[in-house]
């Protein structure tokens, strides 16, 4: 597999923020979304075999794997990754465009499908028929540049009816997004979701790697 870090940190976003988690980031991604803050896994990265990669997330020692990238599920291999750090007793998620089919994925690894926004420029690549397969322990999350990706987002959760079959996460783009103003038209609309702030970008720099 092709691999651009493997680190330990806290879980900045998602259900499962604040919690330690070792994150494997794959190298290589098929879109370019105008709010990415990891364009840095699109190239480079190290070849690394499915022994190295659980060798390296058993020495850290977390009991939380995030599977994310990039794309992880470009990587041929990630399916069988997830299965043997499962085998692990790891609580194993990924972290996935939803631009490509999930099935080959374990049962037991947490999806969280990062829904694009019109202002990502990636919308059309969304598959809304992935959404079909979310799970109560599951998320879906979409990060909002504006009120209009916004309105956008509360239509699919409505459409698709995410409230009470998974997480729905609702992100600021960071440093284009005023939190208050997405908390705002949450409040004012009921919407069944959950801020979803980058804890990471508060604690250390916006741009700090493997943090």
């Amino acid at each position: 597999m092709r691999i651009t870090e493997i680190y330990t940190s806290i879980q900045g976003e998602t259900q499962y923020a604040g919690l330690p988690c070792t994150l494997v980031r794959t190298t290589g991604c098929d879109l370019r979304c105008g709010y990415c803050d990891s364009a840095f896994a699109f190239h480079g990265g190290n070849d690394m075999t499915l022994d190295q990669i659980v060798a390296e997330v058993e020495r850290l020692g977390a009991p939380l794997v995030l599977l994310t990238g990039g794309e992880p599920m470009l990587q041929r291999d990630l399916p069988e990754l997830a299965a043997r750090l499962l085998r692990g007793g790891y609580r194993v998620m990924i972290e996935t465009s939803g631009a490509h089919p999930l099935d080959a994925l374990p049962e037991g690894v947490v999806r969280i499908i990062d829904v694009k926004t019109p202002r990502s420029g990636e919308s059309r690549r969304n598959r809304f028929e992935l959404l079909r397969g979310l799970r109560p322990g599951d998320a879906v999350k979409f990060v909002v540049v504006d009120e209009a990706d916004y309105r956008w987002a509360a239509q699919v959760i409505r459409e698709h009816e995410l409230g009470g079959r998974a997480e729905v996460l609702l992100s600021p783009a960071h440093g284009q997004l005023d939190p208050r103003e997405l908390v705002g038209w949450m409040l004012r609309d009921r919407l069944p979701a959950r801020l979803n702030l980058q804890l990471h970008k508060y604690i250390w720099d916006a741009d700090t790697r493997r943090v």
